[in-house]
């Protein structure tokens, strides 16, 4: 299999059993309601994963962004993990990384018109993007990596699972790399196993599909990731393709969960064994020492040569000055875009869109709905409105 292999530190398994008797406890008590889940009059779509890192989270909440944004007014909500800032942060093109995280920081420089906010408590989030004067017209709320967030209910909620690292064959935490047991997959509308190789046969998705066991009410998809052309980050310039790397040595800067597989296929394209890498941990807050580092391993390299890094480091690099100008008039950002497999990209995204128009607050249905129940003097009190992707 490509990528990274799974590796279960079979020592752990102990901490595992303590560790997943007490997620099995807090989910029992939101199933027994002791723990209360909101439901919210506005289309919310969830997008994480059950794993710690690396299934394409952010890649997918873009696929969703471009999907919606030219249609409705998007908002996505994260918890803007390792920022420097606390509460509800709403970013505007002003707002630094260090106030909203790498990630959202990423999707409001690559997206400026749609509405970035992040907020650690969910539901507080979602109920300051809906009350507030700049942001109340919102049609639609992505909340990035909320799966386990059980205090928000989604009308959609889409599980990554990734390819190379099949939640199947994982175990819980510290042992492995769950963040719940596997029983918690069936809380997904859509399951979707990212990072899928081209070369799946038929017989791959049939197994595939079979082992992932799952209810007939989720729809199952594959995606896969693609390589756009490498964008200079610090100078004006045209954007690279990949195909005309070769031939330079390429010193290839990651802090991300999972580079193996991005060093196989960057190494692919520069041939010749001409890449040099500088893995850091993911999220990574890029020190001094890391720095000289970076600028001694790059000064060392014979011509021609280039720096490739990924959006998300971008976003922790882009105001970092003592890179060196060598560094910096060489470094590029390799975007990467989601593409789905077997043909299913049209019918997922009518699911999506079809799921946000039924359930906009600004559609005829929602209307009709709101009026019956402003006429209808026998019910009590004014309960929230169930928006749900199995209800329709």
């Amino acid at each position: 299999m490509e990528g990274d292999p799974i590796k279960i530190h079979r020592w752990l398994l102990p901490l595992s059993w303590l560790y997943g008797f007490a997620v099995i406890i807090r989910n029992e008590l939101f199933e027994l309601n002791i723990l209360k889940t909101r439901r919210f009059d506005i289309p919310v779509i969830s997008v994480g994963n059950i794993t710690v890192g690396g299934s394409g989270k952010t890649p997918h909440v873009e696929y969703l962004i471009r999907l919606l944004k030219d249609k409705m007014k998007v908002a996505v909500l994260s918890r803007g993990y390792k920022r420097k800032s606390h509460g509800y942060v709403l970013a505007d093109k002003e707002t630094p990384m260090r106030e909203i995280g790498d990630e959202p920081y990423q999707m409001k420089m690559k997206f400026p018109d749609i509405r970035v906010a992040v907020d650690k408590n969910r539901c507080e989030g979602i109920d300051r993007l809906t009350s507030d004067e700049t942001t109340k017209d919102t049609d639609v709320i992505l909340l990035d990596d909320a799966f386990q967030h059980r205090y928000v209910q989604p009308g959609i909620n889409i599980l990554l699972v990734d390819y190379h690292r099949l939640i199947i064959y994982d175990k819980l935490l510290p042992a492995g790399r769950l963040r719940e047991p596997l029983s918690g997959k069936h809380r997904a509308d859509i399951v979707i196993i990212t990072k899928c190789p081209r070369s799946l046969n038929p017989i791959d998705y049939r197994v595939l599909s079979k082992a992932m066991e799952l209810y007939p009410f989720q729809q199952l998809y594959f995606t896969t990731l693609e390589y756009c052309a490498l964008e200079p980050i610090f100078v004006q310039g045209q954007h690279v393709p990949l195909t005309e790397i070769r031939g330079k040595n390429v010193l290839l800067l990651t802090g991300i969960a999972s580079p193996g597989q991005l060093e196989t296929d960057i190494n692919t394209y520069a041939g010749n064994n001409a890449l040099t890498t500088l893995s850091f941990p993911d999220h990574h807050a890029f020190t001094a020492k890391d720095i000289r580092r970076i600028n001694e391993t790059f000064a060392g390299m014979a011509e021609p040569k280039m720096v490739i890094t990924t959006e998300k480091d971008q976003a922790r690099l882009v105001d970092v000055e003592t890179l060196s100008d060598s560094v910096r008039e060489n470094i590029y950002a390799l975007p990467i875009k989601v593409s789905f497999m077997l043909d299913k990209e049209e019918t997922f995204n009518q699911k999506i869109i079809s799921y946000v128009r039924k359930n906009s607050r600004n559609s005829i249905l929602a209307k009709r709905e709101d009026d019956h129940k402003s006429k209808d003097g026998n019910h009590s009190g004014h309960r929230p409105r169930t928006i749900s992707f199995r209800d329709n």
